[in-house]
Formats: C-alpha cells, sequence, structure tokens
C-alpha cells in the first residue's frame, strides 16, 4: 500500500472521523500484545516499530546479525515473510526461492545470517533454534505476542516520526505510541530530524550510509526507482552520492515487478539515457535476467554509540 497524505500531516476532518476505528484497531492490538508468549531456550531479539511502512528495520536487523556474529554468535533471523505465498517454517534459500515465495526482505536477509520465513513465529523459532541458531532475531515482531522477547528495539524514522499521531487508519500508528515505548527496551532513531520520544527507554540514533563500493556515482545520469516505506530516502542518498538523477518513480512498498511495469520502467530509462537504479531490496524482486542491468545503491546502518547495545547483549549472555 502507498501511506495516505494526510498520514504526515497534523490530525484534520478525515483522521479525526476514522479516530474511533483507530480506536478498536489499538484496543485489538493491547489485547493481542497481552497475551503470554513461549521461550524457546535462547535469546530472542525483536526489531519492530510503531508505525505502518519502512523505517530502516531490516538494515537494523542486518547490522544486529553482524555484530552478534563478531561476537561469535550464530543468530537466526525469523520473519513473517511478508508477500510471500510460504507459510513455514521454512528457512530461506535465494539459490532456489524468489520473491514470491519467501519475501523480498528475507531474500535480502538471507544474504547475512540464516533466515526463516513462518507465520507461526514460534514454530519458526524451533526450527532455528534446532537448526543450530543460539540467538533469533525477531524481525518485525513487536506486536506478535508468541515469544517472549528479551530485548525489544522499537526502530523510528527520524525524518517521518510517527505521523500525525493517529492509529490506523486514522493515522499510521499500530499502537499508540506511549503504549508501544512501554513495552520497548530501547528506541533506534534512524536519519536526521527530531522525534519526541516520550518516556523513551534507553535511545540510540543511528544513520543509513552508502556502503563504499568503488562506484563512483558522481555525474552519473540515472534513473532511479524504489519500492520501499520511504522512497524519497532512497532518491536523496543518490543525490547525496552526486548522481544525475534525469528521473524517478516511486512505487507501493513491496510492489510486484511485473513484467509490464519493468517494460514501463525500462522505457522510461532509456529515453532519459539514464542507468536504472534501485534499493537492495527492490533488487531482489527482479527477474535474473534483469538483475545485471539494474545497478544498486547498497545502505548499511552506522550507529552514534554501539555501547548500550553492546551492554544489551551481555547481559543476554551473548
Amino acid at each position: 500500500m502507498r501511506a495516505p497524505a494526510f498520514w504526515s500531516r497534523p490530525p484534520g476532518l478525515l483522521s479525526v472521523l476514522l479516530s474511533p476505528l483507530g480506536a478498536i484497531y489499538a484496543a485489538a492490538t493491547a489485547r493481542r500484545v497481552a497475551r503470554v508468549g513461549v521461550r524457546v531456550g535462547v535469546p530472542v531479539i525483536c526489531v519492530g516499530n510503531l508505525t505502518a511502512g519502512g523505517t530502516g528495520k531490516t538494515p537494523t536487523v542486518i547490522a544486529l546479525a553482524e555484530r552478534l556474529s563478531a561476537r561469535g554468535v550464530a543468530a537466526h533471523v525469523v520473519t513473517r515473510g511478508h508477500g510471500g505465498r510460504l507459510e513455514g517454517p521454512a528457512r530461506v534459500d535465494p539459490a532456489i526461492q524468489e520473491a514470491g515465495d519467501v519475501g523480498d526482505e528475507p531474500l535480502l536477509l538471507a544474504a547475512f545470517t540464516p533466515t526463516w520465513v513462518a507465520r507461526d513465529r514460534a514454530a519458526g523459532a524451533r526450527a532455528a533454534v534446532a537448526a543450530g541458531a543460539r540467538a533469533v532475531l525477531l524481525d518485525d515482531g513487536f506486536q506478535n505476542p508468541a515469544l517472549v522477547k528479551d530485548l525489544s528495539i522499537v526502530v523510528v524514522d527520524a525524518g517521518a516520526g510517527f505521523g500525525n499521531g493517529r492509529v490506523l487508519p486514522a493515522g499510521p500508528l499500530r499502537e499508540p505510541v506511549a503504549a508501544g515505548l512501554a513495552r520497548a527496551d530501547m528506541t533506534l532513531t534512524i536519519g536526521d530530524g527530531r522525534v519526541d520520544l516520550p518516556e523513551s527507554p534507553t535511545r540510540l540514533h543511528g544513520r543509513l550510509e552508502p556502503l563504499a563500493t568503488g562506484m563512483d556515482w558522481q555525474g552519473l545520469p540515472v534513473f532511479a526507482f524504489a519500492g520501499i516505506g520511504r522512497p524519497g530516502k532512497f532518491f536523496d542518498t543518490l543525490r547525496d552520492l552526486g548522481a544525475d538523477i534525469r528521473g524517478t518513480e516511486a512505487l507501493a512498498d513491496h510492489q510486484p515487478l511485473t513484467p509490464a511495469l519493468l517494460r514501463r520502467l525500462g522505457d522510461r530509462a532509456a529515453r532519459l539515457s539514464a542507468q536504472p537504479v534501485t534499493t537492495e531490496k527492490d533488487a531482489v524482486r527482479l527477474p535474473p535476467a534483469l538483475r545485471g542491468r539494474v545497478m544498486t545503491v547498497p545502505v548499511r546502518l552506522r550507529l552514534d554509540d554501539w555501547a548500550p547495545l553492546d551492554a544489551a547483549l551481555d547481559r543476554l549472555g551473548l
């Protein structure tokens, strides 16, 4: 879906009219998260958010997996597999699976650490532990009660914040901010911007930085397309790299790259005499024949200070 514009503006008539539905949604979420989950014998680290759409959870999970690997800890990701048809538990294998099978984010995550898709998160975590996981990274499971979480990190896009502060469908929130932060152990704001975090737990701050690949983007004519939570962030990254952006197309988050859409995007790039460029997450949805023709800009999360997170991992024995 594409986020409605009124979600990012101060509350107006439409958000006020939808607020009763938001109250029902918030109450249902509160009842769901009150359920008691199960333990699977290893620490469970949850990376989630309070809003619909992307906030930087996937780069955060990748950064955590790399941090744990450097500590000698085998961490497996368990995720729902949004956009995929497999119910799981199934271990993601990019060599034989496509985004239509497991979703785009699991395919990307599987390049860094063992990743499982599972509609039943507890079953997915048990499968991961049986396969040797010493820690489970629960991707986008903050509002899912299936597992007891030993460390919960709420990721916030500093540029978007919490939008108009209303709960779905009146705004972008999955639950009220105060209720969500009361269950979180840490908040991680990503990017520039000032976000009000009342009663916030331990705070982390970071930014997404392009990975140094040796590619010289300065002056390169590009046509950029992206189907992520905030495509504008990707376009801004290309501008910061010095690329000559001749055209952009913002797609819906996780939008399928159909043959018709790909032909249209390719035609636009050709008319603009520009190199097509997209995100890592979008690239895994491309057909294999096109992956060599579309460039990507990999980004990684850089924290200002790892010490609070390292201390939390120490407390978990990781």
